[in-house]
């Protein structure tokens, strides 16, 4: 089947194209939508991939460190939905198991490669903001830390942190995308906030974190 089924080419940027907003209904909602695309629907397919592709692709690009290897990973996550959609059988949301999908193939595209990095917008979810204008510079500066905190933790410790701030994903559907038990899921959790809780404090910056 060709790419032209979720709209991919080589101009059709993820950040290029605007998400689908709209609140789900019972005809659209993401269920439904795997449903009609395990029908061969076409048209479920694009509204799936506009709903769900920019947050696929900044996942990916956390892994990859790379806007065009996250794009191929996005799209074979795509493929692989129109051709496995009939595979789906509800135990997790279609978010939870489109992020698996997506760490699954980042992971081998990566291969030898270091894991992730939390990018600005992460950071930015994790850091107490400061919403005066003379914190604006502040924040900025606050954020850089953050960064650099994050990056002092495990890959293991940094992935749950970003799927549980920035993708705000509960311990039991990170327990699905990692494929780890969700008490290692807690545990991870416990030690990864107390480290990174540590790591902010020695730079001066107060976080609800730990």
């Amino acid at each position: 089947m060709g790419t032209n089924i979720v709209m991919l080419s080589s101009d059709a940027r993820p950040e290029a194209i605007r998400s689908e907003r709209s609140a789900p209904t019972k005809q659209n909602s993401d269920a439904d939508l795997i449903g009609r695309i395990a029908s061969g629907d076409k048209l479920a397919m694009q509204l799936l991939y506009l709903r769900h592709n920019v947050r696929l692709f900044r996942f990916a690009l956390r892994f990859t460190q790379n806007d065009a290897v996250a794009e191929d990973v996005v799209q074979e996550v795509f493929l692989d939905v129109w051709h496995k959609a009939g595979e789906f059988r509800g135990g997790s949301e279609v978010t939870t198991w489109l992020l698996a999908i997506v760490r699954n193939k980042a992971l081998t595209a990566l291969r030898h490669r270091s894991a992730d990095q939390l990018d600005d917008g992460a950071a930015a979810g994790i850091a107490e903001s400061a919403d005066t204008a003379e914190m604006v510079t502040g924040r900025k500066q606050a954020r850089a830390i953050v960064r650099r905190c994050l990056a002092q933790l495990s890959p293991a410790h940094r992935e749950i942190v970003d799927l549980v701030y920035y993708h705000e994903r509960s311990i039991a559907d990170v327990a699905t995308i990692v494929g780890i038990p969700v008490n290692t899921v807690k545990t991870r959790m416990f030690y990864a906030r107390k480290h990174l809780a540590d790591l902010l404090s020695s730079q001066g910056i107060r976080t609800a974190v730990a």
